[in-house]
């Protein structure tokens, strides 16, 4: 009778019966799918939702229907969103902070407690009302943005069961001791509240065993992150920490109406100089918001959002942005003043990055620079971080798959040729350029990189070296023009 296995579990040298032996082998998988690197975490304020925990975000439906709708504070998460979306950013990962004093509206139906899930401001719109059905009760929760749902039951122990068994709930239903019969009625909950604006500490967070503000983002994915609205600069180091351990990209900015000296010397004071740390010049703008008119908000949002709309290679530098109406430099008007090349240098030698208009392509509004805090020119550009940060993320993802297989030449080939592919795979798609007819990627990972005296210690070793596309910044025109100038032409006259 012949056996089957998996191909693996069978020790086919030490076969002793006569017999037919099947080993079904697993399709071998030499490809690797790069990382996403488009995804936005955003830490702010919120009027709903849960505290301290990331939520994928598609877009400004989902995000009202998680924290309700957007608020008219610097620090609002909502605010963030859509200011990102504008910038054509599809896809985030928000944090709600608050600073603990925050409130969970509640109402109470014939001595029993209706209270908010959530803390909040946005729970005092929820309407509770309990109406008689041909069964029993029916109790009907509604909210003009965060949905609504009904729950039956033939006494308020059963609608409570109900209602706890809803994981998407809006409300919970505390029960008194004594339980009273259920009678029709309705309240709308109230006394919810927001808190105060949270502390720097309360925005970064604690990275323990239940996580909180910024290092709530540790694994979700974000390419991108910025805590929206804070200028502390005692936070920046903290930011670049938390940026380079994650692969995240922190878009950081100044205090509003910040001066150009101000931002350079609070800088340097922060030790700030780190390629995960995206520094904003604190000119903040104007952005009419379709809920609460014109506000002043920061800036982080429009390049943050750019950024995560890009693909890894590109630079924000020259890249216009949507919904700007003005800068506190600018005004209103966007024509009241502009900056100096002598501010932009001093700006840019120093780190810090700024959005104005008008930029190298016209009169449009963009971020003017495309760097990051870092102060090495070869680490300097959006570009590298971002790339950088893919390319890791990338290979943190696919090639675990190798740790415990049996160390050999075929290993270092597969590692080879997945390496090659994706490698490849980003050339094709002009994430890397070829330069001079020359591959812009080697691997090794042979007997010459990996001796025996390494191997038979369990330790494999694969050296990727990666030539990025460098990005144009200071682009050089040599006129030469004249009357006596001699023009040469390879296609010769014109007549």
């Amino acid at each position: 009778m012949s056996l089957v296995y998996q191909a693996g579990t069978l020790n086919t040298t030490a076969l002793t019966v006569p017999n037919l032996y099947v080993q079904i082998a697993q399709p071998q998988t030499l490809a690797l799918a790069g990382a996403s690197s488009s995804q936005l975490g955003v830490v702010g304020t919120a009027g709903w939702g849960p505290v301290g925990m990331p939520l994928p975000i598609g877009g400004m439906s989902d995000y009202v229907a998680a924290f309700g709708a957007k608020q008219n504070k610097t620090t609002d998460a909502g605010l963030a969103v859509n200011i990102a979306v504008m910038q054509e950013a599809s896809s985030f990962v928000v944090v709600r902070v608050t600073d603990g004093t925050d409130v969970a509206a509640s109402g109470t139906l014939d001595g029993v407690t209706i209270q908010a899930v959530h803390t909040g401001s946005v729970g005092n719109g929820i309407v509770a009302a309990v109406t008689a059905t041909g069964s029993g009760f029916a109790l009907a929760v509604t909210h003009a943005d965060l949905g609504s749902a009904t729950y039956a039951g033939a006494d308020w122990s059963a609608i409570a069961a109900a209602v706890a068994q809803d994981l998407n709930a809006l409300v919970k239903v505390v029960l008194p001791e004594t339980v009273p019969a259920v009678a029709a009625a309705s309240v709308t909950l109230a006394g919810g509240t927001d808190g105060g604006v949270p502390t720097t500490a309360q925005f970064i967070g604690q990275d323990s065993t239940v996580r909180t503000g910024m290092y709530a983002l540790r694994g979700q994915g974000c390419a991108v992150a910025l805590l929206h609205g804070v200028t502390d600069s005692t936070s920046y180091t903290a930011q670049a920490a938390f940026g380079t351990s994650e692969g995240v990209y922190m878009i950081a900015v100044g205090p509003a109406s910040d001066t150009v000296p101000n931002a350079i010397s609070v800088k340097a004071a922060s030790g700030l100089d780190a390629s995960s740390v995206k520094l904003m010049f604190g000119d903040w703008l104007w952005w009419n918001d379709d809920t609460n008119g014109m506000m002043l908000v920061s800036p982080q949002a429009f390049a943050g959002g750019r950024l995560a709309a890009l693909s890894p290679e590109q630079s924000s530098l020259n890249k216009a942005l949507s919904g700007i109406v003005g800068s506190q430099k600018a005004g209103l008007t966007g024509s009241s003043a502009t900056y100096s090349t002598a501010e932009l240098s001093v700006l840019f030698t120093a780190g810090i990055d700024v959005i104005c208009n008008p930029a190298p392509g016209g009169t449009y509004w963009a971020v003017r620079c495309g760097h990051n805090s870092s102060s090495k020119s070869t680490m300097n550009g959006d570009n590298y971080t971002r790339l950088t940060n893919y390319i890791a993320s990338s290979l943190a993802g696919g090639m675990g798959a190798y740790v415990g297989e049996v160390i050999n030449d075929t290993l270092f080939s597969d590692i080879r040729s997945t390496l090659l592919g994706f490698l490849s795979s980003l050339l094709s798609q002009g994430i890397l350029g070829v330069q001079n007819g020359e591959l812009p990627y080697s691997v090794v990972c042979d007997s010459s990189n990996n001796p025996q005296s390494r191997t038979a210690l369990g330790y494999v070793q694969a050296d990727v070296a990666v030539r990025y596309q460098g990005i144009n910044e200071k682009f050089i025109v040599n006129l030469q023009g004249g009357a006596s100038v001699t023009v040469s032409s390879a296609s010769g006259s014109v007549g």
